[in-house]
């Protein structure tokens, strides 16, 4: 194929992604639900508030169904709603098997899954399993060394200084937010671990008794209707067993940071990462599977939240005999961009640690951002989401959106003085800003007028984030080209396309900023994303990437900045 001229069909003069056409070939297999799915995440206390109170609520998630069915999701996975103190924002559960007043009632919750199965829409729950909070009813019996409850949460006598006489914690391992994962309890004479706040006290898988009232939680909210799980915070799920002491070891100084109260400063190797996390994660799919085999119906899924190496991550998806999470969320497009920034070399690198670690015979798939993470738009740029969505969208497997990518919204500006997040207010007002989850967890843009069309309220639990006026679903529906119709193509297309459900998978690098995705089955139109990551637009030749492509190209979908024409 000779070099390509500068013709619209067969040279792409690029904005930040484009998305073409074209015959080639592989073939075509059966696939479950889940693995070609469109997951969204909604963090209810920032999607949409029904009662005034300035907080969302289900009922008003139960209002917008009818938004996400028009998007083309699958499934929609909801952070905990479950009754919790709120130090950490429902990630501090008192009560596995009840809502949360603020959010709703159980009936209410019974409500958004008969709306959400009117719509053929599939609700998750976030599952929290390392901990309960310190206001369950579990841990207070704990506390009382109740029969049963002993041994239920991760208890220790610490240890004696032999200089200051002084008792002092167990190891010196860290919380994820900052200082001692050890807390003392006056009632009970011991420390118990806490893997995060204070508030939250890590329970004991080493428990039988543990493992067991946790599969009582998943079979629970299973009859209750929803279609799976996302599994929060795994890597410390267990830690290393004691010696024959009963002592645990301490970890040793890391270097990658001289702030000794970040978890950070030290290694977590005892802490992170126990083999046996692995097995408990095979056992909830058992549960699952049971589920399903008892009661019928589709396959509910697991999906697991963990930041681990591959070599850790990759056992999750099972083994030759034992099948585990669906899918373990792949964050390499979030964390190798944090590392070394935005490139098509360093996008190339993400994707290759996925796919060239993953077993054969699972299921890819790719997260932008989350409730834990700055918003895409503001870590990539906006000039840059529509690429990074077209990039989701093209590439294998299952594709999850964190609220509010869809539109490009951006990081909200929190000062120390509305900060909420327990990660950033245990900081100072210093450092917070590199601690504080706050700036993505901002009310959600439905339209330009007052709280953005979120609560009716005199306020909302989080100042808006700048720039909803003209950025919200409201003015970008109405709007000719936008960041929301775009995703909605990039969806549509995803849904009916056989050669993006089942094609085989080709890319590469083909200049300093450019990307190229070509997916291809038999029998079907091949798929073609070209996607430039730089700052300029840029002319390429795709015969660099793939010789056999034709040089008659038709363009489906361009980003917001593109200046090329459709078709």
């Amino acid at each position: 194929m000779e070099p390509l001229t500068l013709l619209v069909l067969s040279v792409f003069a690029l904005g930040q992604g484009e998305g073409c056409q074209l015959q080639s070939s592989t073939s075509e297999v059966a696939k479950d639900w889940w693995q070609t799915a469109q997951f969204y995440q909604i963090y209810p206390r920032s999607f949409k508030d029904s009662d005034g109170d300035g907080i969302g609520d289900l009922n008003g998630i139960t209002s917008k169904l009818e938004y996400l069915k028009d998007l083309g999701v699958t499934a929609a996975w909801l952070s905990p709603i479950f009754t919790s103190p709120m130090v950490d924002f429902g990630y501090d559960i008192s009560d596995f098997f009840d809502i949360q007043p603020e959010y709703g009632t159980l009936d209410d919750f019974r409500a958004l899954i008969k709306r959400a199965k009117e719509l053929d829409l599939k609700i998750i729950l976030d599952f929290v399993p390392n901990h309960s909070s310190n206001e369950s009813v579990w841990f207070q019996k704990s506390v009382k060394r109740e029969k049963g409850y002993e041994d239920y949460y991760v208890w220790h006598d610490g240890k004696v200084n032999a200089a200051t006489g002084k008792r002092e914690p167990p190891t010196n391992w860290l919380q994820y937010f900052r200082g001692s994962a050890w807390e003392w309890n006056e009632e009970r004479q011991q420390y118990y671990l806490h893997q995060f706040a204070v508030q939250q006290p890590d329970l004991n898988y080493r428990n039988p008794l543990v493992v067991e009232q946790m599969k009582r939680v998943l079979r629970y909210w299973l009859n209750e209707g929803v279609s799976g799980f996302r599994c929060d915070a795994l890597p410390p799920l267990f830690e290393v067993l004691p010696d024959a002491e009963g002592q645990f070891p301490d970890e040793i100084v890391s270097g990658a940071t001289e702030d000794s109260d970040d978890r950070d400063y030290l290694t977590t190797t005892y802490i992170e990462n126990q083999p046996e996390t692995i097995d408990m994660v095979y056992q909830w799919r058992k549960v699952l599977d049971d589920h399903k085999r008892i009661y019928g119906g589709n396959s509910s899924v697991l999906l697991i939240e963990t930041y681990s190496p591959a070599w850790f991550t990759m056992q999750f998806y099972g083994n030759r005999s034992t099948e585990g999470a669906h899918l373990p969320f792949n964050f390499n497009l979030i964390t190798v961009m944090e590392q070394k920034g935005l490139s098509a070399s360093n996008v190339q690198e993400a994707i290759d640690l996925w796919l060239k670690n993953m077993p054969a015979g699972r299921t890819a798939n790719w997260v932008l951002g989350n409730h834990d993470k700055r918003r895409a738009a503001s870590r990539y740029g906006t000039e840059h989401i529509d690429a990074m969505t077209m990039l989701v969208m093209i590439l294998p497997g299952a594709s999850v959106t964190y609220q509010g990518e869809e539109i490009g919204m951006t990081d909200g500006e929190i000062s120390w003085e509305d900060t909420v997040d327990p990660w950033g207010c245990n900081s100072n007002p210093d450092i917070y800003e590199q601690y504080t989850r706050d700036p993505a967890r901002t009310p959600f843009q439905w339209t330009g007028g007052s709280n953005a069309g979120f609560s009716d309220g005199a306020s909302t639990w989080l100042p808006l984030a700048d720039g909803y006026e003209t950025v919200n679903v409201q003015t970008e529906l109405a709007a000719d080209r936008s960041h929301l119709k775009i995703y909605k193509a990039l969806v549509a297309l995803r849904k009916t396309s056989k050669t993006l459900q089942n094609g085989s998978t080709k890319y590469g690098v083909i200049s300093e900023d450019v990307l190229v995705v070509r997916r291809s089955l038999t029998n079907s139109p091949s798929m073609v994303g070209v996607i430039n990551f730089g700052t300029e637009a840029k002319t390429v030749d795709l015969s660099e990437f793939d010789g056999s492509l034709t040089s008659s190209l038709k363009l489906l979908i361009r980003s917001l900045d593109s200046s090329k024409v459709d078709g």
